[in-house]
């Protein structure tokens, strides 16, 4: 089902359940698109802030310069055991050289700090490995 707008709609049940689990899951899938149009998706934290999604690339990795030349991207949740509980987002993406790094934004540290420290980083060192801020905003909702 593609609603009638591209954000969750807070007055519906299911808009709620999305908002739900834009706030708590811990993973996402985004695919970018490369240069001679090959679809790459890869696992991705992300924060769910202002409408938009806040995702921290590593220094390098091919999804900042995907995003660089095609901001065309789709973003989207995981399904239930069965395949069902579907979210998925067609958006624009764009880097944010500008933006604070992950170290500097308490929601991301709350959301992210156990996994940053079980996975042997400090916020800052993360930071370093991450530096690359790239903000998603969607423009299409599809539920299934």
């Amino acid at each position: 089902m593609t609603t009638s707008g591209p954000l969750p709609d807070p007055a519906t049940e299911a808009g709620r359940a999305v908002l739900g689990r834009l706030e708590t899951e811990l993973i996402a899938w985004l695919t970018t698109v490369t240069a001679d149009g090959r679809p790459q998706s890869s696992a991705v934290w992300f924060l769910w802030t202002e409408g938009e999604f806040v995702v921290y690339s590593r220094a390098g990795a091919p999804r900042a310069r995907n995003v660089a030349a095609n901001g065309h991207v789709s973003i989207h949740l995981n399904s239930d055991r069965t395949g069902d509980d579907i979210v998925t987002f067609e958006a624009l993406a764009r880097l944010e050289p500008g933006s604070p790094p992950a170290s500097a934004v308490p929601a991301y540290l709350a959301k992210y700090g156990g996994l940053i420290k079980a996975n042997g980083w400090t916020p800052e060192s993360f930071s370093r490995d991450y530096p690359d801020p790239i903000r998603i905003r969607p423009t299409r909702l599809r539920l299934g």
